[in-house]
């Protein structure tokens, strides 16, 4: 048998603007991962990809492009020159719940890719996986900006510009998040068709929103840089501020947010698409454990507390 995992992501600033070209700075988040496993079946069987949480079995030969996990599995195996029907077992399944912002399809998607190169005894270098992972993610969410595919095939903080090579960063000194699910799923495909919607309809003053996004990133970059973390939160705040204006928001993530803020958290704000899904928050190490019990206090699906380095 084989196994690789993948971790989930957040994005810390700058998600919509990324999509319209502007920067974006996201980080892995390595406390929930999605995972691929392969095993060899008897000759003449064929390629059978069971997605356990979907509770689904998916014949290889049965189905097309239109399906993100065989598109994945079609794709890797030509990268890697194989046949395009192999005699496997692939099984997937995740921690990472669905629709949640946390990147959940472009996890399983890099677990199963890094699964399928390292049955075949080869390396699947950062960049190979995620322009294999960006092609699912197209069918999950329409026009995608590529971040997520990014963040999660290379584990590791990135400053991100759509068309433009990724800039994998560590920071100087580890910070924490706090991660709260609101639970209320997060159809990222809806929200960016809707943001994209109030651009064309009134392109200048969604710009204007973009460009001040856009500032927030660069400034939060230099904070990161410079272990500010205080100014780094205060970003985060302005940053939700402007995911409002797009309407991006919702009243359950702002309510987590103010909790997440009342606890002691440095700045929070949602991420992802929005509407639903998760929020962020930003704290001190010693501040972890009460802004998280707060959110769960105040009825957060699921909380996950987790230090980038």
């Amino acid at each position: 048998m084989t196994i690789a995992t993948a971790p989930g992501k957040v994005i810390l600033l700058g998600e919509h603007a990324v999509v319209y070209g502007r920067p974006a700075i996201a980080v892995p988040v390595w406390q929930v991962v999605a995972t691929a496993e392969v095993v060899d079946r008897a000759d003449g069987a064929g390629c059978l990809i069971v997605a356990r949480d979907l509770d689904r079995e998916l014949w290889l030969r049965e189905h097309d492009a239109t399906e993100p996990l065989t598109l994945v599995t079609r794709l890797a195996l030509a990268q890697l020159s194989l046949p395009p029907d192999p005699d496997w077992t692939i099984t997937v399944y995740s921690e990472i719940p669905m629709a949640s912002g946390l990147g959940s399809g472009a996890a399983l998607s890099t677990a199963l890719v890094r699964a399928l190169f390292a049955h075949a005894g080869q390396p699947a270098a950062p960049e190979t996986v995620s322009a294999i992972v960006y092609e699912s993610e197209r069918i999950y969410h329409g026009t995608p900006s590529g971040i997520d595919n990014t963040v999660i095939a290379y584990g590791a903080p990135i400053w991100f510009v759509k068309d433009q090579p990724p800039a994998p960063f560590r920071p100087p000194a580890p910070f924490t998040l706090v991660i709260a699910h609101t639970g209320v799923a997060s159809p990222t495909r809806e929200t960016v068709g809707a943001v994209r919607a109030a651009w064309q309809a009134d392109t200048k003053r969604y710009t204007a929103r973009f460009d001040a996004i856009a500032a927030l990133v660069t400034a939060g970059r230099g904070a990161i840089q410079r272990g500010d973390w205080p100014l780094l939160g205060m970003l985060m705040d302005e940053n939700q501020a402007l995911l409002e204006e797009l309407d991006v928001s919702s009243l359950e993530l702002e309510r987590l947010i103010g909790v997440a803020r009342g606890a002691g958290a440095l700045g929070a704000k949602l991420s992802g698409g929005g509407r639903g899904g998760n929020m962020i928050a930003l704290v001190d190490e010693t501040a972890a454990e009460p802004v998280a019990e707060a959110l769960r206090a105040a009825g957060a699906a699921q909380v996950v507390v987790t230090t980038v380095t």
